[in-house]
Formats: structure tokens, sequence, C-alpha cells
């Protein structure tokens, strides 16, 4: 969160307009700078002291699923049903399956926080400038892409007489399925998709990263790797760093959502000033196939006190926005607040943060659900013409996480473990040392760890649903 005028968390556009508009105070037990799971790891210590406010939100699943284990929060799925508006419940019918995670024996003890449809479902992000100046046209099939990968790598595109341009970057950290410098689609194009559960073949559901097909992605990424394609400090990049990589103006292409036309895109004509950034579609694989992490439209969930004496005050708060900010209706026609992220110049409607008084402040992040509110579908109003084509044009590619429960049994005590192997093996493989031998192994000792069992309890969890 960033603030101007001398606000703070505790007084600011937001609580002003919550107090004033809807006689609600606001006030935080304590708040936390979020680096390195800081946010959890205090929700957990807290958790255990049992010193929790009347509403909690949070992003990451595993506190989300401790905090509900706990027993200190109430079922929220009456309390939905009585105050929730006719707007917000719509908006949550739009998919059922974001209350699965959050229940238990048919209760739910959490309330998704509901987010546009294809908020991280990546499309690539091409140099164009680079295309034109080597003369090379848009890669429609790996091997195409593999091509011009080679031309950005070796052809310097940039014109700096300098070998120091690659052709993808990528966030390998920790998953390779991730929401900026992502790598599922091309996993996606030999048919399947990493780090989650996916349909397979007999209805049932398989674990992407344990399949054949993503054999077949690694030893691909892996070549790409050793001719220099893809730098081999990506094992190391975390999302932001791998997107520097680009806006830096040293890699030709990234995958990531629509939104990064907005940020961090922009930061790149400040490095290349002539530069031509273009969304283009994911290519295809050998037998033409196509596929990407697909968006569940959920970023986290609101927890209410058990202790919380008047928990429609949060509903009066939340159905407010629904109405209003979600729709863009009434106050909130043109964006949150008027000179925070948009105002108006001799009576004309902007949004450009260099007219706007103090300049730009995403007021809507100051909100307890992080976003204000979000109906999934209205996903399209805020995606320009040209990249909502481009992302729609391949919506059949979009594979979302077919698994939507709470942790099974096995994963309960089995699935970090399981992570941690999984992304070990594949950071081996492509930036090391390591074979196709490896992927076999890791798969045969996947199993036996626990993923067997897992596969097992996802599957019956499937059937009983």
């Amino acid at each position: 969160m960033t603030f101007k005028n001398g606000e703070y968390l505790e007084n600011n556009v937001h609580t002003r307009w919550a107090e004033e508009r809807l006689g609600i105070r606001i006030r935080y037990n304590w708040t936390i700078p979020d680096f390195n799971d800081a946010y959890s790891n205090k929700l957990r210590i807290e958790l255990a002291k049992g010193n929790m406010p009347d509403i909690v939100t949070a992003r990451e699943r595993d506190v989300i699923q401790d905090m509900i284990d706990s027993g200190q929060f109430m079922e929220v799925g009456p309390l939905f049903d009585q105050y929730a508006s006719p707007v917000w419940k719509k908006a949550m019918q739009e998919d059922p399956s974001v209350w699965d995670p959050y229940q238990r024996d048919g209760k739910s003890y959490a309330i998704p926080i509901l987010d546009f449809g294809y908020a991280t479902d990546p499309l690539l992000w091409i140099r164009q400038d680079w295309l034109d100046k080597l003369k090379l046209p848009i890669p429609r099939t790996i091997g195409e892409l593999s091509k011009v990968m080679e031309a950005f790598a070796n052809e310097d595109p940039d014109g700096n007489g300098k070998k120091d341009t690659y052709g993808l970057t990528i966030a390998f950290r920790t998953t390779p399925s991730t929401w900026m410098g992502d790598s599922s689609w091309i996993f996606g194009a030999f048919g399947t998709v990493p780090r989650q559960w996916n349909k397979a073949e007999n209805g049932g559901l398989a674990y992407g990263s344990v399949q054949p097909e993503a054999k077949e992605a690694l030893r691909v990424m892996k070549m790409w790797v050793q001719k220099g394609y893809i730098p081999k400090e990506s094992e190391r990049f975390n999302e932001t760093q791998a997107a520097d990589l680009f806006v830096s103006g040293r890699a030709g292409i990234i995958a990531g959502p629509y939104w990064m036309f907005g940020w961090p895109l922009p930061g790149l004509t400040v490095h290349s000033p002539k530069a031509v950034v273009t969304p283009i579609r994911l290519p295809s694989g050998p037998s033409g196939q196509i596929g990407r992490r697909g968006t569940l439209p959920i970023n986290g969930a609101i927890l209410i006190n058990k202790k919380m004496k008047h928990p429609e005050i949060f509903f009066a708060y939340q159905n407010y926005l629904f109405d209003h900010y979600a729709t863009s209706t009434g106050e909130f026609a043109h964006g949150f607040a008027k000179d925070y992220d948009w105002t108006t110049v001799n009576g004309v409607l902007t949004k450009d943060a260099a007219l706007i008084p103090g300049g730009f402040i995403r007021a809507a992040t100051y909100t307890l659900t992080f976003d204000g509110a979000r109906i999934p579908s209205k996903v399209i109003k805020e995606i320009p013409v040209e990249i909502a084509s481009v992302l729609l044009s391949q919506a059949d590619a979009s594979r979302k996480e077919r698994f939507t429960g709470p942790p099974t049994p096995t994963m309960k005590t089995k699935w970090e473990l399981l992570l941690k192997l999984e992304q070990e093996t594949f950071q081996q493989i492509l930036f090391h040392d390591g074979s196709e031998g490896d992927f076999d192994a890791f798969v045969s000792k996947w199993k036996q760890y626990g993923g067997g069992q897992i596969t097992k309890e996802t599957n019956d969890w499937l059937s009983g649903k």
C-alpha cells in the first residue's frame, strides 16, 4: 500500500468513506510487511494465542485452512444466505466451486474473495520491434518459437553489439506454474499443466507434474537453457525478477496475465523508448495441443471470528462495495475515489497519473478484501480490446485446478515434502546435470512417498462431490 496527503492505514480516503457512508469504523489489531510469508507466520502465532480480530482476510491457502481447523471462526454459509446482497450472491454463483476449499462436512467456514476471471492466465508478451528488426513472423508453434528465441539470443536484436539478450525469461524459483514469468504453457503444449490436478482421460483427476507429457516439456526446456535462450539464473528468479529481465530490455518474451500492460511492462520504455510489446497467442506443441494454467476466480478468503457480536456489519460493508464498486455505479462510476485513481481537468474525466493531484493511488487496496469487490465475469471491461481478443481466442486452453476441496488427510502430512521433491527434481533437470531418468525416478518416489494415496483421496473427493 502507498499513501498520500498524510494518510495512513486507519485514516485514509477509504476508512473515512466507511465511517461517513456506512457508520463503520475500521481498526487494525496489528500490521506487518508481508515479506517471506511474514503475514501468514504472524497469523499462525496469533491463532495459537486465540488472539484473532473480528474479521480476518488472507490469501495463502494453507494458513486459511489452519484458521478453519482452529475452530475459532463461524460457519458462514447461513450468514451469507441471510445477509449477502443479490449482486454478491449472483457473482458467487458464477463458479460455485470457489466455496469448496473452505468446507467441512458440507458447512462453509470462510467466504471466498472473488477475483476477475482469467486473472493470472498467461499469454505471451513479445518484443514486436525485435521481430520486425530480424524479419521474423509471430511464432505459432513451439518449433517456430524456438527459432525466434534463437534469433533473440544470438542476432543482437537490441543493436548494442553485445551478446546479452535472451529469448525467454521465466520465474522458476518455486514453481513452473506462476502468475508472472509462467512456464505452464510450455508443458501445456505437450498435453499437461504442472503443479495442479487436471482432468484425466478416464474422467478422474491426475496430477500434472508426474505425467509423461511433463517429461517431454522438461526435455525441450532443458535444450533452451543449454542453448542460452533461457538464462540459467531463472532457477533463482521470482516473478518480479523474471519480469525485470524483460523490462530492462534483455529478454524478448515473457508469459504473464493480461494486466501486465499496466504493470510492469510500461517500464520497458524507460530503457528502450522505441520498444513495442505485443501480446500473442500461445504456441501449439508437436501434436497441436495448447494449454495453460487456468485461473479460479478467487483471491483468498474472509473469516469471521465466533466472538464477533454483529457479523452483519461486515456484510453491510461488503454488500455496498459489490452493489456499487463492482458494478461501477453511483459514486464509484469512474473509480474508487476522485483525486486518487481518477480526477477531472477542466470538467473532463482522466485517469492519467500525471494529472491526478499528488499522483495515482489505487485506493481500492485499502479495502478489507484487497480489491474492493470483483465480479468474475466483469473482467472484460478491464482489458483493452486488442489484449482481450488474444486472451479469449484461446479460452479453451485454460486448464483450471480440478481439485478444489480442502486438503486430504495425506496432503496434510505429505504434500509439502512432495512439492519440494518436485521442485528440486525439475530444477536439477533444467539447470544442472539432471537427466530424463531423474524424472522417472521422481515419479516413482512421488507415488511411493504419498502421491499415490493422495491421487486416490482426490478422486474419492471428486466422486463424492
